[in-house]
Formats: structure tokens, C-alpha cells, sequence
């Protein structure tokens, strides 16, 4: 039976991380399902996990006036969903749901706050591991704009 240690230590996201921070980090995850359809973050909802995806993929969407609930991007297995757990005022920006069966590990964002207070070099690194998640999403909202409203003529 692999721990969520085991688990998270195959994947790209923990890559570097030692054995110790891995066994800390891994002390606030637990594994979680959720079917297809199921909503996993909700835009203005308290933001207190974050997932590592381990099968199935997510829609990340958000609300655009006229247009409803639009998809700014599909996150797949080994890539990680929600990081508004570690701002304040820690409240989700996006929807994110399930667009097929996904099983994921959920982390404790209370849980990881503290241990990253308590580790500010793990806390430097779990930060660094998730701009870049962050500047990945925002290029895949800077597209799906630009697919949305075009490049139409510059004021």
C-alpha cells in the first residue's frame, strides 16, 4: 500500500523536494474522488485545499458577462487545481469541475499553512512550485481571451 509520501514523490510538482519535506507536506493529504460533473472549487467559496490530480481531468472556468461559465483550461492527471489557499483573503477565483471520473490527493490548506510557516524554506518552495502553475494558468486565460474577444482594434 503506497503512503500519500509515496505517491506525491513520483510526481513532477514535488519534484526536489527531500524525503522529510515530502513525509510533512504528505501529513496534510488525504485521497479523494469525485465523478464527472462533481463541482471541486467554487469562484468566492473559502479556499482550503488544493488537489493533486492523479487520474481524470477538471474544467477551470469562470464567470464572463454574456457568456456564462467559460473554460479557461483543462488540467489532467499529475497537475495540481486550486492555489488561492495560500492568499488572503483565500477564496477560490475559478470553478473548477470534474469532466470525468478523478481521483486526486486533497491537501489541507489550514495544514499546510502552518507547516510552511514553521518551514520557510519548504514554504519557498511549495511558493515557487505553484507560480508557476499560477503564470500557466494565466497564459491559458490570456488565450482563451484573445479566443473569446479577438484581437479586434487597439484603443
Amino acid at each position: 500500500m503506497n503512503t500519500i509520501a509515496d505517491l506525491i514523490a513520483k510526481e513532477e510538482f514535488f519534484q526536489g523536494l527531500d524525503q522529510s519535506s515530502l513525509e510533512f507536506v504528505a501529513g496534510c493529504g488525504r485521497n479523494v474522488r469525485f465523478a464527472t460533473g462533481d463541482r471541486i472549487l467554487t469562484e468566492g467559496e473559502p479556499a482550503d485545499t488544493f488537489y493533486l490530480l492523479r487520474s481524470g481531468s477538471v474544467a477551470i472556468t469562470f464567470y464572463v458577462p454574456g457568456q456564462g461559465g467559460v473554460i479557461v483550461d483543462n488540467i489532467g492527471a499529475q497537475d495540481v487545481v486550486g492555489w488561492s489557499w495560500l492568499f488572503d483573503p483565500y477564496r477560490w477565483q475559478f470553478d473548477a469541475e470534474a469532466r470525468e471520473d478523478v481521483s486526486a490527493v486533497a491537501f489541507d490548506g489550514v495544514c499546510l499553512r502552518a507547516k510552511c510557516d514553521a518551514d520557510p524554506q519548504l514554504g519557498y518552495a511549495l511558493v515557487l512550485r505553484f507560480a508557476r502553475v499560477m503564470l500557466q494558468r494565466l497564459q491559458s486565460v490570456r488565450m482563451r481571451m484573445l479566443d473569446i474577444y479577438g484581437s479586434g482594434p487597439h484603443h
